[in-house]
């Protein structure tokens, strides 16, 4: 068997700060102390910690290994099993790829699962680490879900400066350049928002949750996290329509400039085919051609055809057509 050894074991003083403990497969839960195990949920040796050591109900297991759950959550008992998502800002993967966080929660014990590096977690460990975080599970709760929202925040801002920058380039960019970003803007915001929107209701259902271990005070700050991700959504459907408004405003505008280029081509050809027919008759190479004899019939007939065509364009620019 393997040995069990979490990514990050730490044992918390009620007071904002948290000591690093080595974890072993033997580990014994502490019921005086406040433990944060971080696991992740694709490790064997974690698994079957969970599954055999954790005192959790194997159908709960279950759902903690899933490979690809929807947000939600479940009240067992006083404990809480959560499900959520953050956004991906590991090197070279898309942000709209999103990592799942999944989350147990007890009074005295919080385990979180990830398989992907999730950096909203680091920074909650960190902040243990100098004394100032939280100091209860929900607290702790609170701290890593607005961790995660501010970096939903910051890429759904990033959406909207895209799209504020689009729209002011949308009559001066190059057409094939901005009609891809366009494209690629629309998807970011629709599989962005497919991710968040599950979670909305997952947050505000929080707040409900009978657990002796939430506060008034951590109700109070699930609510305003369900708001926030609320707004983000909102945000994400504005840039969605911007986008789609700024996409048919291009198609417009280079629909006007293709009608204008093949109207302008048939006021040419217009002019010309008099002249083509003209001097098609004149090269048909039989006898008969008036003026073959003379020297400055090549003259005449340039004068001629360059008078018509003089006369043509005057005949369209009286009817406006140029």
């Amino acid at each position: 068997m393997n040995s069990f050894q979490p990514l990050q074991y730490l044992a918390l003083d009620r007071r904002g700060g948290a000591q690093q403990v080595i974890a072993a497969l033997n580990y014994e839960r502490d019921p005086s102390q406040l433990e944060w195990l971080h696991l992740d949920y694709k490790d064997a040796a974690s698994i079957d910690w969970l599954r055999n050591k954790s005192g959790i109900a194997e159908v709960y297991v279950d759902a903690l290994t899933a490979d690809d759950p929807r947000p939600r959550s479940l009240v067992v008992g006083d404990s809480l099993l959560l499900i959520l998502r953050g956004i991906n800002l590991n090197s070279g993967a898309n942000p709209e790829d999103m990592v799942s966080l999944r989350l147990w929660i007890q009074a005295d014990r919080v385990l979180t699962l990830r398989h992907r590096r999730l950096n909203s977690v680091q920074e909650v460990a960190d902040q243990l680490g100098t004394g100032n975080g939280p100091a209860s599970p929900g607290e702790l709760l609170n701290v890593i879900l607005s961790r995660l929202l501010a970096k939903i925040g910051s890429a759904v801002g990033e959406i909207e400066d895209s799209a504020d920058e689009l729209e002011e380039l949308v009559l001066s960019a190059e057409s094939r350049e901005l009609r891809s970003r366009l494209s690629a803007l629309r998807r970011q915001s629709i599989s962005l928002r497919r991710f968040i929107a599950p979670q909305r209701e997952t947050i505000a259902q929080l707040y409900a949750e009978h657990v002796s271990w939430l506060s008034d005070e951590d109700r109070a700050h699930l609510r305003e996290s369900a708001d926030r991700i609320t707004r983000y959504i909102e945000d994400l459907d504005a840039a969605r329509d911007r986008a789609a408004v700024t996409y048919e405003e291009l198609s417009n505008r280079l629909a006007e400039q293709m009608n204008n280029t093949m109207y302008q081509l048939s006021v040419i050809a217009a002019i010309f085919l008099p002249l083509g027919l003209l001097t098609g008759l004149l090269g048909i190479n039989v006898g008969g051609i008036p003026g073959t004899q003379s020297s400055v019939a090549f003259t005449l007939v340039t004068l001629a055809l360059l008078g018509i065509g003089v006369l043509e364009w005057w005949w369209f620019k009286r009817k406006n057509a140029i």
